[in-house]
């Protein structure tokens, strides 16, 4: 199980994954020469599994799906409810063909009680990654755990809490997904969180401090691939821009105005900018 090379995440095109969407965006990701594409999927039910496999298949390019789990089944508030989205999203993951599910696989977008976490909310969701990840071990799946930044969530905000996260539950399978974005907020350099995450991180996402294009932002980028490169990072990298984003996930996470002109742009500027800096870096040939 292994997750390597560029990707994009689907948001590019479309937060809704229904036929339409898929048709639109597996091939014109492939286009741009993606290894893989993160799919997302905050509604697991509704995904026709065997539609997308089918058109990853048809183009070979592999894929991770990824979510926020909805505020009504967190492991802090509803175990079973978040046990059982989460396995929906599981075998669902699973039929698409996915190597991994990763993000806020832990809770939701907007998890916040205006106070740090408690202890008893840290071992509730211990308690639902660990299942989480065993399930997905037997399925022969990777699970990831995306620290975000305080404002969408109040569990997992550094790569110091993720690293202890995967070290308290010890899942072979369980690694740290790191975000530019989020750690541009949150962390005391950028690359300390990358040498913090060290041997657990096996995926990030490469978002712009505005979560437009990145090379026309303010993320340290000569520090984020230089970091990677130092720990010998070989997973993952995925390009994550908020296009296209629906009124409900907008809120959440607090998108109020177009990030970029358009999706030509972003994949056009920002997608060769990463590759060269990666290439520079040595972490693509």
């Amino acid at each position: 199980m292994s997750v390597q090379g560029f990707g994009v995440h689907t948001a590019m095109w479309s937060m809704e994954w229904d036929h339409a969407a898929a048709e639109f965006a597996i091939p014109e990701a492939v286009k741009y020469g993606i290894d893989f594409l993160e799919i997302t999927i905050p509604d697991p039910r509704v995904i026709d599994a065997a539609h997308t496999r089918a058109l990853l298949e048809r183009h070979e390019v592999d894929c991770v799906c990824s979510l926020g789990m909805p505020l009504d089944r967190l492991p802090t508030n509803n175990p079973e409810g978040a046990w059982e989205y989460l396995k929906i999203a599981l075998d669902q993951s699973k039929a698409i063909g996915a190597k991994a599910l990763s993000g806020v696989v832990y809770g939701g977008i907007g998890q916040r009680t205006g106070f740090p976490p408690t202890q008893d909310e840290i071992d509730a969701t211990a308690r639902i990654v660990e299942k989480a990840a065993n399930y997905a071990n037997d399925l022969g799946m990777l699970y990831g755990l995306e620290a975000v930044n305080r404002y969408e969530n109040h569990i997992l905000n550094t790569a110091r809490q993720a690293v202890d996260m995967v070290e308290r539950v010890g899942a072979p399978n369980l690694f740290v997904h790191l975000d530019t974005y989020h750690m541009n907020i949150e962390e005391k350099g950028i690359a300390n969180g990358i040498l913090t995450a060290r041997e657990h991180l096996k995926y990030i996402h490469l978002s712009a401090s505005d979560r437009g294009t990145p090379g026309a932002d303010t993320v340290a980028w000569d520090e984020v691939f230089g970091a990677l490169a130092a720990i010998g990072f070989k997973g993952g990298m995925a390009m994550e821009s908020f296009i296209t984003v629906p009124p409900a996930l907008a809120a959440a996470l607090s998108v109020w105005r177009p990030v970029a002109p358009a999706r030509e742009i972003v994949l056009g500027e920002g997608l060769p900018f990463l590759r060269n800096k990666a290439h520079q870096y040595g972490l693509i040939s």
